[in-house]
């Protein structure tokens, strides 16, 4: 695939806000989700139902709100980087950003990887 495809199909998963449809349809059912040792709930998930059950599972509903607002997109080859941040707001009503760097691999149409890099100081901040 292109660049320029590799691109499209993680945009989409982003501008879907992870809609199950779309998850179902481009990611690769042997997914590996890696974040940030430190990060809260961080380490190497396998498969979206373990991403869903023990990494936004449990991250999610220590915070009022938590998503990602993107920035700025790069692709080469079956690599696409994605710069922007986290919007978070804490149980107690704190509101942070936090940065983050996404780094997909996309194979044949369907995201295989992510490595995930973030600020993970002010993602604790939040939570105390």
């Amino acid at each position: 695939m292109s660049d320029s495809q590799n691109l499209s199909i993680v945009r989409r998963l982003y501008e879907s806000g992870m809609a199950p449809d779309v998850v179902a349809e481009i990611v690769a059912t042997d997914f590996v989700f890696d974040i940030t040792p430190g990060f809260p709930f961080g380490g190497v998930y396998h498969g979206w139902p373990d991403v869903a059950e023990n990494s936004f599972g449990r991250l999610t509903p220590s915070y009022e709100s938590f998503g990602p607002i993107t920035e700025d997109f790069h692709a080469t080859g079956n690599l696409v980087v994605v710069q922007g941040h986290y919007h978070a707001v804490s149980k107690s009503g704190q509101a942070g950003d936090i940065r983050f760097v996404h780094t997909w691999h996309v194979v044949d149409g369907h995201l295989t990887h992510l490595r995930q890099t973030a600020d993970s100081h002010i993602a604790h901040q939040l939570l105390s």
